[in-house]
């Protein structure tokens, strides 16, 4: 025999009390989400601890805001830029670091005209030399140095990756593996939206 089917209410709603504590349980959760990484970022850069001791990238890393001005440079810069830095005539190992510049620009690839090489000195090279410049390198952008303040920031001849804005961001020295550049260069590339 059919057995009478009694309609089935829904469930009584929980008290108000009850839903303005679960409201509130859910309020803290999202601040909670939200909000503790930031203050844990923030204790991690100010306190250096849980700091990675690894590292990706191979050159000095310039993170203090410092910018072509403060070694030295005025100069204009479109792009991301490759620029060779020596406070006397072109020596043996700056002639190799231009060199080098080009050479990883050419590897850029499809990247080539997001990036440009340059030379910054605070004399005229050699005419023989000059003339080579011109020859052979007749895209690289050369800009005056100030000898002075560019004792100041670290004698020798360097090879930086400087960003559109003017901010040095990492410094090699004449031994410098041109790959590594390349790889530091393409990772700053493909992490940024400017240049």
């Amino acid at each position: 025999m059919n057995a009478a089917v009694e309609p089935r209410l829904p469930p009584d709603p929980p008290p108000a009390p009850l839903r303005r504590r679960s409201g509130r349980l859910q309020l803290l959760l999202i601040v909670l989400v939200t909000v503790l990484p930031m203050v844990m970022a923030t204790l991690m850069y100010q306190l250096q601890f849980w700091v990675p001791e690894g590292r990706v990238y191979h050159g000095d890393l310039i993170g203090d805001g410092r910018t072509l001005a403060d070694i030295g440079v005025e100069a204009p810069v479109p792009r991301w830029q490759l620029l060779v830095s020596t406070p006397d005539a072109c020596d043996d190992g700056c002639r190799q670091l231009i060199y080098l510049a080009r050479q990883i620009q050419i590897g850029l690839g499809r990247d080539a005209g997001r990036a440009q090489h340059a030379l910054a000195s605070p004399q005229a090279q050699p005419a023989d030399y000059d003339a080579l410049l011109k020859r052979e390198y007749p895209q690289l952008k050369r800009y005056g140095l100030d000898p002075a303040q560019y004792r100041h920031e670290r004698d020798g001849v360097h090879l930086w990756i400087v960003d559109p804005h003017g901010n040095l961001v990492l410094r090699y020295g004449p031994g410098v593996n041109g790959k590594d550049v390349l790889i530091d260069l393409r990772q700053l590339l493909k992490l940024s939206n400017i240049g």
